[in-house]
């Protein structure tokens, strides 16, 4: 089917292309409907052609080391697919699945080799937009390789959350217990000796003072770092509850695949008893 060239603007790696060069591409390139469930290419497959989403949805797969599903990319409408096959001419390394009623855009090595031909300044517009989406990708591997929930909340932690969590960790520390008990030890027992002369006598009115303002002082710093380490336990549960979706997802698609398995097996016991009953009609 012949494309439209309105649909290659929509293209991002195109979107630099002017009206001519678009002509061009869209005289060789073609649209592909693919029904659901259909299987666009398999792991292995020779690396022709490369597809670009134009509506529908695509799950693209391969198999880790441990012989597990694993869903690579789920392109959006207007993204490449398999570009990288194509390039290369090597064969390809994931399969891609049509989820539903899908169309593509087709395209292969000699479809970008007569756009260059006829319009050579077109490959530095796409070479451009590939060193974009090259640096945006970067930019987001540093993102994502960095992502720990400490060392965000570290650095973006304030002079007066610092001294909050100094205050909290020194004060449910045994150093803090034995030198403030030790301390009121002394304080009593100096007051006591000095007897009428003593500046706080008992019952130590002073030193209730003192200890009031100090748990007054001492209970909201210990609630802020309370909150901070609250904030760190909300990042690690979602994180763990990022890891225990994808977990989940690989386990439907177990399911998934187990219950393909068994219509398979179903529609080979059917077969298999058509058969047998055919062979007792003939006996």
């Amino acid at each position: 089917m012949a494309c439209n060239p309105e649909v290659l603007k929509q293209v991002p790696l195109f979107a630099l292309l002017d009206e001519e060069e678009t002509a061009v591409l869209a005289g060789q390139v073609e649209l592909k409907n693919f029904a659901p469930r259909q299987r666009i290419w398999k792991i292995g497959d020779p690396g022709g052609q490369a597809y670009v989403m134009v509506s529908g949805a695509v799950r693209v797969t391969t198999v880790d080391e441990d012989h597990q599903e694993v869903i690579v990319d789920q392109p959006a409408a207007g993204e490449f697919f398999g570009f990288a096959s194509m390039l290369e001419q090597t064969p390809h390394q994931t399969t891609a699945i049509a989820v539903g009623e899908t169309v593509c855009l087709e395209v292969d090595r000699d479809d970008i080799a007569v756009l260059l031909q006829r319009k050579p300044m077109a490959g530095m517009d796409m070479l451009t937009v590939l060193g974009r989406q090259f640096h945006a990708s970067q930019h987001l591997v540093r993102v994502r390789a960095s992502r720990n929930p400490n060392e965000i909340i570290e650095s973006e932690m304030t002079f007066g959350e610092r001294i909050a969590d100094a205050v909290a960790r020194f004060g449910g520390s045994w150093t803090f217990i034995i030198t403030f008990g030790l301390a009121l030890c002394i304080y009593t027992a100096v007051n006591r000796f000095l007897r009428g002369n003593a500046w706080d006598p008992y019952p130590f009115i002073l030193l209730n003072l003192f200890l009031s303002m100090l748990a007054a002082i001492q209970a909201p710093v210990i609630m802020m770092s309370q909150n901070r380490q609250d904030t760190k336990d909300r990042l690690r549960g979602e994180l763990d509850y990022e890891v225990n979706r994808r977990a989940a997802s690989d386990i439907q698609g177990l399911a998934r695949k187990l219950n393909l398995l068994g219509d398979k097996v179903d529609d080979v016991e059917d077969l298999l008893r058509e058969k047998l009953s055919r062979i007792g009609d003939r006996n």
